[in-house]
C-alpha cells in the first residue's frame, strides 16, 4: 500500500545561475521562492528538505523553519545533489527511505495534485522512475526547444525526449501538426526509487545526453524504463527575472 511507502522530498537549489543569480530567494509575493516550493511539496510529502552548496539558502530555509541540508558544490545536476541529500537525511535522521521525489526549486507554483500523481506511480513495482508529461496544445510550446517533448509508448513509458517536435509529421506543415497528432510536452518533476537513485547518479554522461543536454536521455540508453504520468496542470519554471515578473502578473493577482 502507498501510505506503506516511505517518500522523501527533496529540492535542490543552488545560488549561483547565470541567468537568474540568487534565485531560490526572490520575494515572490512576500515569500521567497524556496519557501514557496519548500510549502507545497509538504502538502503531500511529509518529509521535505532543500538540498542546496550555500550558506544563505540553507540559513534562509532555516529561518522560515524548513528543512534543509549542505551539499557539495561540486555536483553537475540537481539528480546528483538529490542523491547526496538523501543519504545526509538518512543518516541524520536514522530514517530510510523508499522513494525520492525531486522537486524542482524554480517552480513555486506546483501543484500539490501534481506530487500525489508521481507518488501513485509507485504502487506499481515495476517502476522504477517516474514524471510527467502534459499535453502540447500551442505550436510555440511545440517548437520552443526550452521545453522538452517526449514520446511514449503503449505502457506509458517514455521511449524518448528531445527538444526538437517528436515525432516529425511528414508531409504537413509544421503549423498544423498539432491537429495531426498528440504531442506531450515533458515536466521535469521526477520520482526514483532509491536504489534506482544510487544507480543513474554514477552512470556515464552518454552520447545522446550531450547532443540534447537532458540528462534522462542517459538513463534510457542505459536500459532504465522512465514511467510518465498525464498532468493538465500547467508549469511554470522561473529562470530569468523575466520569467519572474510573468509568474507575478499571472499567479499573483
Amino acid at each position: 500500500m502507498i501510505n506503506q511507502i516511505k517518500f522523501l522530498g527533496i529540492i535542490p537549489a543552488r545560488y549561483a545561475s547565470t541567468r537568474f543569480p540568487g534565485k531560490p530567494l526572490a520575494d515572490i509575493g512576500g515569500k521567497i521562492m524556496i519557501r514557496r516550493v519548500y510549502e507545497q511539496a509538504l502538502k503531500a510529502l511529509d518529509s521535505v528538505y532543500v538540498a542546496t552548496d550555500d550558506e544563505r539558502i540553507f540559513n534562509a530555509v532555516r529561518d522560515f523553519g524548513g528543512e534543509a541540508v549542505m551539499t557539495s558544490p561540486g555536483h553537475k545536476s540537481g539528480t546528483d545533489r538529490c542523491r547526496e541529500a538523501v543519504h545526509v537525511v538518512e543518516e541524520k535522521t536514522g530514517k530510510e527511505y523508499d522513494v525520492v521525489i525531486n522537486v524542482q526549486g524554480d517552480e513555486p507554483f506546483i501543484k500539490h495534485e501534481q506530487l500525489e500523481l508521481i507518488k501513485n506511480c509507485f504502487f506499481r513495482q515495476t517502476v522504477q522512475i517516474a514524471t510527467l508529461i502534459k499535453p502540447v496544445t500551442n505550436t510555440t510550446d511545440l517548437l520552443d526547444t526550452n521545453r522538452p517533448k517526449v514520446i511514449i509508448n503503449n505502457l506509458g513509458e517514455a521511449m524518448y525526449f528531445s527538444r526538437s517536435p517528436i515525432p516529425f509529421v511528414r508531409g504537413i506543415d509544421s503549423s498544423a501538426w498539432l491537429r495531426a497528432h498528440d504531442f506531450y510536452m515533458h515536466i521535469g518533476l521526477y520520482g526514483y526509487r532509491k536504489k534506482v537513485l544510487d544507480e543513474i547518479t554514477k552512470l556515464e554522461q552518454s552520447a545522446l545526453e550531450l547532443a540534447e543536454s537532458l540528462e534522462q536521455l542517459r538513463w534510457l540508453e542505459n536500459g532504465y524504463r522512465i514511467f510518465t504520468v498525464l498532468t493538465e496542470f500547467e508549469s511554470f519554471g522561473i529562470d530569468t527575472p523575466e520569467d519572474l515578473e510573468q509568474a507575478l502578473r499571472l499567479f499573483l493577482k
